[in-house]
């Protein structure tokens, strides 16, 4: 027999870097959950991350156990990886912050397709483009299209 959802926590936490402090500890001890536990089976599992923020979504359950999704970082802070910079753009219409080309957003969108809701790789790739530009960060280049 499935046990029984009590709820579902989503958190971004450095990979391998997860500990009792906040926001982990509050957010999980609110619901009972044992706090150390996660963090070994978090860190354990994402040390080939280390330093990546990952998006992660815990599952309890009304036994107080638990399962939780890591995911892949988000899309703005590989952008920033990528470009290098500390943050976006305070003014992304008028002051841009770095340049990219159509390959980067490519090589992220292939790495973030899992996560996205869309279909086909030009899409994700809009998708990401647009996140670029709400963060000041310009996209060079002529879009690839399959002719």
């Amino acid at each position: 027999m499935a046990k029984e959802i009590a709820g579902q926590i989503k958190l971004q936490i450095k990979g391998g870097a997860a500990n009792p402090s906040p926001p982990v500890g509050p957010a999980l001890g609110s619901k009972g959950i044992n706090i150390m536990e996660f963090c070994k089976q978090f860190n354990a599992r994402t040390q080939d991350k280390a330093g990546k923020v990952l998006p992660v979504i815990i599952t309890y359950y009304a036994d107080k156990s638990f399962d939780f999704v890591v995911k892949t970082p988000p899309v703005a802070i590989q952008l920033l990886e990528v470009t290098k910079q500390k943050s976006g753009s305070a003014e992304p219409n008028r002051k841009k912050v770095a340049s990219i080309t159509w390959e980067q957003v490519k090589t992220i969108a292939e790495d973030k397709m899992v996560d996205l809701n869309c279909f086909t790789l030009e899409s994700a790739m809009k998708m990401v483009a647009g996140t670029a530009r709400s963060m000041g960060i310009s996209v060079s280049g002529e879009f690839p299209t399959n002719n």
